[in-house]
């Protein structure tokens, strides 16, 4: 199919595209209702949390870009710092090389994106006089909580694929795990319910959502994870602040591109558009060997510069935004040869994540990613607030000497990277991508068919995409293509030197993608990901 056959969702007035198609619908009531764009977008945020699980979960982190015609883009940074218990010598006194992925000593972060959305709440309310309460922005969410929603095929088949790691974890199986199935996974189309999160919903609606650290929830969350032995304690909810601040910028030739800085990976994906403005040329095929080679070499440079700075920012060495100028990107871009593959080490491997987008009618513009880290986080669940914890510490390491070691106070490395673009015709852009290490690679995806080669969203989203590196279930750290791709395509590349693998024609492992593009003109059109249970809702 032809991509220009693929047509995007258009409108006028406001349009929202997240993984979740429910998630879209509750971001839209919104913006019909007369709600800005960071209202709908908590909105579908609340609502993700609830109806796509294994994906993200009020238990977890999230960013903010936020966009507003005039002034310069603002960001949030909602994550959550490793608890003041949390110490090397705590794990090695128990005889662990590593911090186990699951389980209550994997939960050893503060969940973060609730803060995030209050304090984006509180910024709507000051900066574009917001006024929808926010029990009106939870209430979809509270109710797909309390009267339960289909399961997804994603949620069914992830479930099935890690049954077995996570069925013994408190909590996992009394909250996913079905009786209505031998096998215990939920069928597709089954109603699932999660009545004791709606429960905390609602009380976070009346209550305030700083409860959720200072109030009654955060001292009943705080005992039920000090009996499930989590290091967490109230104090470290308590001490937690989502915080407002400045998104790198790098200059590019279409205009700017803004993304999120340390501790997010952030810093990689402008780099690498920095990079292919440098090296992509108009008569590449954005399906051919020559263009998936540019961005995969580019990818290789910029994770060398990623493995080797970015951290906590209050331990960096070197102000990130420094290497957006120019000479470094020259630099950068020189080491890639296009007629060979470089050495490719390991990567981070998969990570679960929603990325979410809304603008308003005016011009108002969200990119937000919300996340547990693995499927389903630490897998533990709360016996009382039914909330299921990320496992974003496991990502910190127990060698003193690392770039990320675990240390009190200290926020973990986030591949979570939410990207926005102003060109200089005008348009403005929000987009990004789920999965660890495929994030950045699939931005450059979608942004060069868009920006590049006047790829509607919808046709940037929908074609072919790669993933250098470990996914769900694999060891390997192939260059995994799509299957979609043309035949030369993958001939030419190993040719290169690549190690590729086909995968599915359509595969998940690729991540959930998004986009929306605000014209000059006001007009809106956005693409959402095929590869997930989305939609991009306008009007």
């Amino acid at each position: 199919m032809s991509a220009q056959t693929l047509n995007p969702v258009r409108g006028t007035r406001g349009m929202a595209v997240t993984p979740h198609a429910l998630a879209s619908q509750s971001a839209l009531a919104i913006l019909r209702e007369g709600g800005n764009a960071v209202e709908a977008m908590i909105a579908a945020a609340a609502t993700i949390a609830v109806v796509y699980p294994h994906m993200n979960s009020i238990g977890g982190d999230g960013f903010w870009l936020i966009s507003r015609p005039g002034e310069e883009p603002v960001g949030i940074e909602a994550c959550g710092a490793a608890a003041a218990t949390a110490t090397i010598d705590a794990y090695r006194a128990r005889e662990l090389q590593s911090i186990p992925f699951r389980g209550p000593l994997a939960a050893n972060t503060v969940a973060g994106t609730v803060s995030g959305w209050s304090l984006a709440h509180r910024w709507s309310i000051d900066a574009l006089g917001g006024k929808l309460p926010v029990a009106r922005l939870l209430e979809d969410a509270i109710a797909y909580a309390r009267d339960g929603i289909p399961v997804t095929r994603s949620q069914s088949e992830c479930i099935a694929l890690k049954r077995q790691e996570l069925e013994s974890v408190a909590g996992f199986a009394e909250t996913f795990l079905t009786s209505d199935n031998p096998t215990g996974v939920p069928d597709i189309g089954e109603r699932f319910m999660q009545p004791r999160l709606a429960a905390t919903l609602e009380h976070l609606a009346h209550a305030g959502l700083d409860d959720f650290y200072r109030g009654d929830l955060a001292r009943a969350i705080a005992a039920d994870l000090h009996t499930l032995e989590s290091p967490l304690s109230l104090a470290d909810l308590e001490q937690h602040r989502a915080r407002l601040c400045k998104p790198l910028a790098l200059v590019h030739s279409l205009g700017t591109v803004y993304n999120m800085p340390p501790p997010t990976q952030g810093l990689v994906s402008l780099q690498i558009l920095g990079v292919l403005d440098r090296v992509l040329r108009d008569d590449m095929d954005p399906l051919g060997p020559e263009f998936v080679h540019a961005c995969v070499e580019a990818t290789k440079v910029a994770f060398r510069i990623r493995d080797k700075h970015i951290t906590d920012p209050d331990y960096m060495e070197i102000d990130p935004q420094a290497l957006l100028a120019p000479g470094v990107l020259d630099s950068m871009a020189e080491r890639i040869s296009m007629s060979a593959a470089a050495p490719w080490g390991p990567g981070l491997g998969p990570a679960d994540t929603v990325w979410l987008g809304a603008i308003d009618a005016d011009g108002v513009a969200v990119s937000f990613i919300q996340s547990i880290y693995h499927e389903f986080g630490s897998g533990l669940v709360l016996p009382g607030s039914g909330i299921n914890w990320q496992n974003r510490g496991c990502s910190f390491s127990l060698h003193p000497a690392a770039r990320n070691p675990l240390t009190p106070g200290r926020k973990p490395f986030h591949t979570l990277n939410p990207a926005l673009a102003r060109f200089a015709d005008g348009r403005t852009m929000v987009y990004g991508n789920m999965g660890g290490d495929g994030q950045p690679q699939s931005q450059s995806a979608v942004f060069s068919r868009i920006a590049h080669f006047s790829w509607n969203p919808q046709a940037a989203i929908d074609a072919p995409r790669w993933l250098l590196g470990r996914t769900w279930g694999q060891s390997n750290e192939s260059l995994k293509l799509e299957a979609r791709f043309p035949v030369d395509t993958f001939n030419v590349l190993r040719r290169l030197g690549h190690d590729v693998e086909q995968m599915r024609p359509y595969d998940e492992a690729m991540g959930h993608a998004g986009a929306i593009v605000r014209h000059g003109n006001g007009c809106l059109e956005a693409g959402y990901d095929p590869r997930s249970d989305g939609a991009a809702a306008g009007w």
